[in-house]
């Protein structure tokens, strides 16, 4: 009997045991599928670097499957013979509250896009250097707020604020100040090309490539993308060029552009592609 007692107590001990063993086991083997689908890591191959085409801020995001489902749209990037620059709704409503967190800026300006429109002023304003420098021609396309256009009516999307003062909202932010030869769009849908003259402008002018800057990279941008590419326009998106609300929806949306409507450029990658033209 005492045998027994003793026995009973030591199978149990090793029972445990046996079974903190197996679940260790079991998370060793698992981490590593969670840890490959996170950060840098799933843009890598096996050498370690990132492959150039993936080397986008969607590299956090996106597992190491997605990115083996899309390697059929790999291919060279380039800006053609003919560029000129679409700047997307640089308006003031969506700079409103300076800086914020962006759900900060939205509870007290609805059309706000945050700290993420401020980021980008720099970058974009760069660009717009760049191409003015190289004599490309320059387009804003901005809210057609005319009475006679009814507004109200027909919208750029089915956002349910409304603008108490839709004039000054949809100005042009001085930061990116539209000079003399520039020619500005107003829109009343999300792509700038819906409804308006651009595709004409762009034909007369001979152009073959367009390249966007402005927000919102899930909205108006990524319309504006599709109908470009759909008129015959190559394509290419300045990364740090163009913001949203939700990063998610900005860096998911890069990535889908990218892979089927647009060469999305960094801007280091966009400078380079300019130094070839010289």
């Amino acid at each position: 009997m005492a045998v027994k007692r003793l026995c009973l107590p030591i199978v149990i001990l090793i029972g445990v045991g046996l079974m903190f063993l197996l679940s260790d086991a079991l998370i060793n083997t698992t981490l590593p599928v969670f840890a490959a689908s996170s950060g840098s890591e799933v843009a890598k191959k096996g050498g370690g670097t990132i492959d150039p085409f993936e080397d986008h801020c969607w590299k956090d995001v996106m597992s190491p499957e997605i990115l083996e489902i899309y390697t059929a749209y790999k291919r060279p990037t380039y800006i053609g013979k003919q560029p000129a620059l679409v700047a997307i709704d640089l308006y003031k409503m969506v700079f409103d509250g300076g800086p914020l967190p962006v759900l900060e800026a939205f509870k007290k300006f609805p059309s706000s896009c945050g700290i993420n429109a401020w980021n980008a002023v720099k970058p974009i304003q760069e660009v717009l250097a760049l191409v003015r420098a190289h004599k490309f021609p320059v387009f804003y396309t901005t809210g057609d707020v005319r009475k006679q256009a009814k507004p109200k009516i027909v919208t750029a999307t089915r956002r349910q604020t409304v603008s108490a003062d839709p004039v000054r909202d949809n100005e042009i932010m001085d930061e990116f100040k539209p000079e003399p030869q520039d020619v500005i769009i107003p829109k009343q849908r999300a792509s700038g090309f819906y409804g308006s003259p651009l595709a004409a402008h762009l034909v007369q002018l001979g152009i073959d490539t367009v390249i966007i800057v402005g927000e919102s990279t899930s909205g108006c941008v990524r319309a504006s993308v599709i109908d470009a590419y759909s008129l015959g326009f190559h394509v290419v998106v300045v990364e740090e060029g163009v913001f949203d609300r939700s990063t998610l929806n900005h860096k998911v949306n890069l990535f889908d552009m990218h892979h089927k409507y647009a060469d999305v450029m960094n801007l280091k990658e966009f400078k380079k592609q300019l130094e070839k033209r010289k």
